[in-house]
């Protein structure tokens, strides 16, 4: 009966370094406090507005205070969408 070859081992290849884009970390201290404030605070203003009549928090501005209020909402919103 004829004898089987043996089989080569292959040397061991080193690990492969994945080149791309580095670790993504989580975000800084100070991201998640005012995204929060934002909304906290884009709330308060919308809800003084109502409440006031447009006549508070910046008499000057009238019915244009609710869209200050809004704009602080988004911007706390658009926030929320990049929190890791």
């Amino acid at each position: 009966m004829p004898v089987s070859r043996s089989r080569k081992k292959s040397k061991p290849q080193p690990e492969r370094q994945q080149v791309g884009l580095p670790e993504e970390s989580g975000n800084a201290p100070w991201f998640v406090p005012t995204f929060v404030s934002l909304l906290v605070v884009g709330l308060v203003w919308v809800v003084t507005t109502y409440i006031s009549q447009s006549t508070y928090p910046i008499p000057a501005l009238g019915a244009w205070n609710l869209a200050v209020g809004f704009v602080l909402i988004l911007a706390g919103f658009l926030m929320t969408m990049r929190w890791k």
